[in-house]
């Protein structure tokens, strides 16, 4: 059978600069410095898949954490197969600000950017 799994270096998760500095913002609200978000994929919403955001004090043996500027992402294995090569970003635009994950993975999502399909 063949190996189907993504090599290592496509298991990657971005943060954005914008990203890192709204967590570090939000982690700094409430005051607990040893938080890391937890970005994690769960089946559901209006396009098969969505995206779900929690604090976290702990990251587990299957966990994998991204750093930037000092702000740590977590997001758990089974997630990461859906979310490898992705950007988590902090968007402000007239019409709000949002967290968005820009995913490669996706071959659809809905109009809010919540869930997705592969």
């Amino acid at each position: 059978m063949p190996d189907t799994a993504l090599p290592t270096e496509t298991r990657v998760l971005g943060v954005s600069e914008s990203a890192a500095k709204r967590v570090a913002f939000l982690i700094a609200q409430e005051g607990n410095p040893n938080l890391m978000l937890r970005l994690t994929v769960s089946g559901g919403g209006c396009s098969g898949f969505q995206y779900g955001f929690t604090f976290d004090e702990t990251a587990s043996d299957e966990d994998h954490v991204f750093e930037k500027d000092g702000t740590r992402v977590v997001t758990d294995d089974a997630s990461l197969d859906l979310l490898a090569g992705a950007t988590l970003d902090y968007v402000e635009d007239l019409m709000g600000a949002a967290f968005q994950i820009k995913n490669p993975n996706a071959t659809a999502s809905c109009g809010c950017g919540n869930s997705f399909a592969v």
